[in-house]
């Protein structure tokens, strides 16, 4: 893989990771409700689910998938009820960080490490992202280390990108004003997990 082509690539992977939605509303409520420590394993948990959809589209198994409407509506279905499933957990006032918060509980890394994870990997959108821009990057990585670039690129982006959010979050001068509103940013990111569930099965 040439040094432009690898640049083309990052430059792709930065807009993705930059664009507001769902991912960002997950590691924010993780740093709210566990401080920096719990946002960046998110954010790192949901990087490895950025990686592994990398690798399906570079193994070709994504056409494939594409190509069985069945078994990829049945994912997408799934994923979709995940998704609604967490987001109604964060709109009900029980079990939500507000709630936590005001019990003096921090959410756990496990919690915050399978919301990352399953944020990234229910989310077909993610899937179709790859499909549709990274064909182009998989024809020219003709060795390993250009499939490597193919998998790690897009892992290490979005790792680092919401570590920084993670770490802005957290910050002294941040984080007691976000507490504040902590049953608003609960709602909130209820309202984008359920939103992004009902636009999942609408588009199938």
């Amino acid at each position: 893989m040439s040094i432009s082509a690898w640049l083309g690539l990052l430059a792709i992977c930065c807009l993705g990771a930059m664009s507001p939605g769902p991912s960002l509303a997950m590691v924010v409520r993780h740093t709210l409700g566990g401080g920096r420590g719990k946002g960046i394993i998110c954010a790192w948990a949901h990087s490895i689910g950025i990686g592994v959809y990398a690798l399906v589209t570079l193994l070709g198994l994504a056409v494939l998938l594409k190509q069985a409407p069945m078994v990829f509506n049945g994912i997408a279905v799934i994923g979709a009820l995940y998704l609604a499933y967490m987001g109604m957990q964060a709109l009900r006032s029980k079990g939500g960080m507000s709630d936590k918060l005001a019990a003096g509980e921090s959410t756990d890394s496990f919690t915050a490490a399978r919301d990352g994870l399953a944020i990234s990997l229910f989310n077909p959108k993610i899937m179709l992202f790859f499909l549709a821009l990274f064909s182009q990057f998989v024809m020219v990585a003709d060795s390993l280390t250009g499939k490597a670039l193919i998998v790690l690129t897009p892992l290490v982006v979005d790792g680092l990108w919401y570590t920084l959010i993670a770490l802005i979050l957290s910050h002294s001068a941040v984080l007691p004003k976000l507490r504040e509103k902590a049953a608003l940013i609960d709602k909130l990111s209820g309202v984008v997990l359920i939103l992004l569930a009902i636009r999942v099965v609408v588009t199938l």
